[in-house]
């Protein structure tokens, strides 16, 4: 199991598939089950092309990762914006902050996701998103063959379009981050809040938290671990419902403490008019 050196293995996610302005798909060796593209709609404000690279790096993006009107709330820390949704957020500085045009999500495990006809199926999706130590866990060959690995930690914004409130956004997104990242196929070992409790950032945004952790999820290999994920639903200033998350692995060295957690948390605003409802 991962602790302080990255650890060979991978298995329970499988690789991270960036959406580049909804023209290049770009697959990199991070995440250990299936990650993908987080395409369509309102789960991630990104769509899939038929360009597939495994190796390529994601080209440069036109939109910069960050206004430069947007400063961090915490001094020294790094700004995530997500224009589709708007809203942002801040991140200590060792986090590598993406371009809001990508993409990053669960698929299911079981698909192939090499096939073009899979990269719109996925468990769960965010942009405007942020990883913690993309290459904490080295990347190894799987039981199908590929390449893969695992960050410690990541968390971004999604659209939950449909949600009643504000508590079932956030009771809907965190047992699927850790089951799509960490227990998939199995859901027995995953405990959930089953009431969301009311949160306010510090800047006033209103609306609802909810935790998720698996305990004792099967392992498949070396880099197999537990994990955790809140979800924050709030509505943005158009009134859409939105959805923001924090995943990472549990039971480690390294884990991030629920602490830091909250605190990044706590930075979540609103930020420039929303494209989407």
């Amino acid at each position: 199991m991962p602790s302080g050196e990255p650890s060979v293995g991978a298995g329970r996610r499988a690789k991270a598939v960036a959406v580049v302005a909804a023209t290049t798909v770009v697959v990199t060796a991070c995440v250990a089950g299936s990650l993908l593209l987080g395409g369509g709609g309102d789960n991630a404000g990104a769509v899939a092309s038929t360009s597939h690279s495994p190796t390529a790096p994601a080209p440069a993006s036109a939109t910069p990762h960050v206004a430069e009107t947007e400063r961090p709330v915490i001094p020294g820390w790094k700004v995530v914006v997500n224009p589709d949704f708007g809203t942002a957020f801040d991140v200590p500085p060792d986090w590598d902050v993406k371009p809001p045009s990508e993409a990053y999500g669960f698929q299911d495990r079981k698909l192939d996701p090499d096939d073009p006809r899979n990269w719109s199926r996925f468990i769960i999706a965010m942009s405007g998103y942020a990883l913690l130590r993309d290459d904490w866990c080295v990347p190894d060959i799987d039981e199908n063959g590929r390449v893969v690995g695992s960050e410690l930690a990541g968390a971004g914004t999604k659209g939950a379009q449909g949600a009643g409130d504000t508590g079932q956004v956030a009771l809907n997104g965190a047992p699927k981050w850790v089951y799509g990242g960490y227990t998939q196929p199995d859901k027995k070992s995953i405990v959930s809040d089953r009431t969301a409790k009311p949160y306010t950032t510090k800047s006033g945004v209103k609306g609802s938290i909810a935790w998720a952790r698996s305990r004792n999820a099967p392992r498949r290999n070396a880099c197999s671990t537990d994990g955790k994920a809140v979800t924050f639903g709030f509505r943005n200033s158009a009134g859409g419902y939105v959805a923001w998350s924090l995943y990472g692995a549990t039971g480690v060295r390294d884990e991030l403490p629920d602490s830091t957690i909250m605190r990044i948390l706590g930075t979540v605003r609103l930020h420039g008019k929303p494209r989407k409802p």
